[in-house]
């Protein structure tokens, strides 16, 4: 099977994809899905550019034979370029098809199935004629790939490349198809299964020819497993490797290289691969599909019971839909119906909570609201509906031991500052290592000097910084000066430091 390459898909080219089916949203859908299936009926007969006189031409001819065929004869050509805006079809202009001066100065386009397209409409007509009759579970299909493989196998070993591709493409197209079958033929079970409560005797009339298909099916698919294992395993043991090199070399797609055909080669045989070999830790697929026809089986027999013993009671889903409105018919108002509903289908006020993110601009507009980010909500708005709010504010509390506390740090913390600025007088800047409260004060003063400095006859005059009792002065010096600190040395290239102590002058009263 190929690789499913529409989950590596990002979402702008998924949503460039969904443009191709933008004509069954429109309000004359059906007149745009006959307007595609005459292009179609014209591309069967190879004639791939039409105009819009071909394709009324065509829908002339499907009229004859279907009544639901609309004439849009005026407003074909707007239709056109409509299904060419959504990438459905190309458009080109084609001066040949002009007779005359009059059809040349007009346009003549003709229009012709995108790639994308074809599959999009494709993909509506496939949806249209889907009927429930046609699933089923193919159990012939496992002795045709038993077959296959064998032969898959003898041609490597004897080095037909030409079959190695026909037997490969021939085992690809088998899984496909078995895959899709019982993906439908599952989902469709579940359907009748879900609705036979409303149509129990369509269910009754079938019930067994699906059981006898089911159990046919699990019979033939335990006979095949283990020799289809064993045949995989043949086939790898010719050498996978050269098989798919040689897969590859017979590969005919001209828009693809190499390298690239012999992966798509691989990623079919590793699908193909685990349909029927199992690991140690991850079962096959086959092995799947029949734990999943068995639980069928159990819900068919289940179902069945429940049928037949609600048919002889005579109470079943129906009857007691019957009961209930005849219940909610004999209520006095319009009330009580209501109440009677909501408690009889477990109906209750939808609650829905909306809060805006704090930073808007982080959260993309096109993002869904599964995927985008969640946002706290509050109890109260969640219970009681209204936003909170600030409310009253509190009396601040007063904690008298932390404010000792804080104060008594803050004054340790200036004595020591006040300490520090003596011996910064007492013992100087030069011929020690300062400290770290010596250095956070010495720092302190020399900005203070440095922010204070003037610029006199063009040069540079001393400055000084107070603080603390203790006044430091910059002075020109061409030598400089030099300060060890525990922290490192402080270079003062042109100036010479000086500590002093320093009064601060008190006004008398």
């Amino acid at each position: 099977m190929v690789e499913r390459r529409a989950l590596d898909m990002d979402s702008l080219a998924v949503s460039d994809r969904f443009r191709l089916f933008n004509f069954t949203r429109r309000d004359d859908h059906v007149t745009y899905l006959w307007i595609l299936r005459a292009m179609d009926r014209l591309r069967e007969v190879h004639q791939v550019q039409v105009s819009p006189d071909d394709v009324a031409a065509a829908l002339r001819e499907l009229a004859a034979a279907h009544d639901q065929v609309p004439t849009p004869d005026r407003g074909l050509r707007d239709r056109l370029d409509e299904l060419h805006a959504d990438r459905v079809v190309h458009r080109f202009d084609d001066a040949s098809r002009a007779g005359n001066l009059v059809r040349y100065r007009n346009r003549q386009s003709v229009y012709q199935f995108s790639e994308l397209g074809y599959w999009a409409y494709q993909a509506v007509e496939n949806l249209l004629g889907a009927r429930i009759e046609d699933v089923n579970l193919s159990r012939l299909v496992f002795s045709e790939v038993l077959d296959d493989l064998r032969a898959l196998a003898e041609a490597n070993r004897t080095g037909r490349a030409e079959h190695v591709h026909r037997r490969l493409a021939r085992l690809d197209s088998a899984m496909e198809d078995m895959g899709r079958r019982s993906a439908q033929f599952h989902v469709t079970l579940g359907e009748i299964l879900r609705s036979t409560d409303a149509s129990p005797d369509v269910f009754l009339r079938h019930k067994n020819a699906l059981l006898v298909h089911m159990s046919d099916f699990t019979a033939e698919l335990d006979r095949h497993l283990p020799r289809l294992d064993r045949a995989v395993r043949e086939v790898e043991e010719t050498g996978l490797a050269t098989l798919l090199s040689r897969a590859a070399d017979a590969d005919e797609r001209p828009f693809m290289e190499r390298a690239e055909r012999r992966a798509d080669w691989e990623r079919r045989w590793q699908a193909l691969r685990a349909w029927f070999s199992s690991d140690d830790a991850v079962p096959a697929r086959a092995a799947e599909l029949h734990a999943a026809t068995r639980t069928a089986v159990s819900g068919v027999i289940a179902l069945l019971r429940q049928i037949t013993e609600a048919q002889r009671g005579g109470v079943n889903r129906s009857s007691q839909l019957r009961h209930l409105a005849t219940w909610v018919f004999n209520t006095p108002d319009d009330g009580a119906a209501h109440a009677l509903m909501g408690a009889a289908f477990n109906v209750r006020s939808a609650r829905h909570l909306g809060v805006a993110h704090d930073d808007e601009e982080q959260i993309s507009p096109g993002l869904t609201w599964w995927d985008a980010p969640g946002v706290e909500v509050s109890v109260t708005l969640f219970r009681s509906g209204t936003a909170p709010t600030a409310g009253v504010p509190r009396p601040v509390r007063r904690n008298p031991g932390a404010q000792a506390r804080l104060r008594g740090k803050q004054a340790a913390d200036r004595g020591s500052e006040r300490r520090s600025a003596e011996r910064l007088v007492e013992e100087g800047v030069h011929g020690r290592v300062l400290d770290e409260t010596d250095t956070r004060i010495l720092l302190r003063l020399v900005t203070r000097a440095l922010e204070a400095r003037t610029v006199v006859a063009g040069r540079l005059s001393s400055a000084s910084g107070e603080g603390d009792g203790t006044m430091v002065r910059l002075v020109p010096d061409p030598a400089g000066s030099t300060v060890r600190t525990s922290q490192g040395r402080i270079h003062l290239p042109g100036l010479r430091l000086e500590a002093t102590a320093h009064r601060t002058r008190t006004k008398n009263p």
